[in-house]
């Protein structure tokens, strides 16, 4: 028998598509040597070019999923996607408390690639209050960084990522990776920072197209290397590497937008010349 693999266990969303939310979760764990485990929070109507609607699971069955397996097998990573409602907010929160040890990473969905929304202003409060404050890592990017941390709509637009940032931390998070994908620059910049400030910034180059589950890859791939013991500077790098890779090597499979290729590496020149 061998030694099984790590363990990271995913609270998200389904997508039929593929995309993003579970299914992209498991794709990216597995193909980084981890056993994903998954609970899942929501179902969706959505394909690659947006979301339709949202069914929010029963928060006593989020909680269940998560806790009969906790019970079961050691986790060495969390994992949160989106969400769905307030109180599956609660429940989630009730169940990594009774975990302080695992890492906690967070990517805060907030909207689709389209703009749709999934999050109203009463799950943002609850994620503020009760998930920001236990997660080793939050990973937004620059909209949602902004909008998280707003105290009023007009600071949308002026307020400064570094800000953003240190609001984040003063919320009880230990560390922020706010992605720069939407920010106007020549290269994409992400970076991470703790209560001191910036820890490192990383410039990749900014690839054509949209991309359909970049970010679930992206925190995915940040839980992955969590569980293989990797500190969080070399699992944030470690993680963007794999993600652009991944972004690089997408594919479109329907009319919206790019999904990334989660098994880049195992395609050889051939395959990857016939995607482009």
């Amino acid at each position: 028998m061998s030694k099984p693999p790590p363990t990271v266990l995913s609270f998200a969303a389904s997508d039929p598509s593929g995309g993003a939310g579970i299914q992209a979760d498991i794709l990216t764990l597995a193909s980084m040597g981890c056993h994903p485990l998954s609970v899942i929070t929501a179902v969706t109507v959505q394909d690659t070019i947006g979301v339709e609607s949202i069914l929010a699971l029963d928060p006593e069955w989020v909680a269940d999923q998560a806790r009969i397996v906790l019970e079961d097998m050691p986790v060495d990573a969390f994992k949160i996607g989106l969400l769905g409602s307030v109180e599956i907010i609660v429940a989630i929160a009730e169940v990594i408390a009774d975990y302080p040890d695992i890492p906690v990473v967070l990517d805060p969905i907030l909207a689709s690639g389209r703009g749709d929304p999934l999050a109203n202003e009463q799950i943002i409060a609850a994620m503020r209050d009760l998930l920001i404050p236990q997660v080793t890592i939050i990973t937004p990017n620059s909209i949602e960084a902004r909008r998280l941390v707003l105290e009023s709509e007009d600071e949308l637009e002026i307020i400064e990522l570094k800000q953003s940032a240190a609001r984040l931390l003063q919320m009880g998070c230990e560390y922020a990776l706010i992605t720069g994908t939407h920010e106007n620059t020549v290269k994409v910049v992400n970076t991470l920072y703790d209560s001191n400030g910036v820890i490192r910034a990383d410039e990749w180059q900014r690839l054509p197209g949209s991309y359909h589950g970049s970010g679930c890859t992206l925190s995915s791939a940040i839980a992955a290397s969590f569980a293989h013991g990797m500190s969080v500077t070399e699992s944030v790098y470690e993680a963007q590497d794999y993600t652009w890779h991944a972004l690089k090597s997408g594919f479109r499979p329907g009319m919206g937008q790019y999904l990334p290729d989660r098994l880049f590496w195992a395609s050889d020149e051939t395959d990857l010349e016939e995607k482009k």
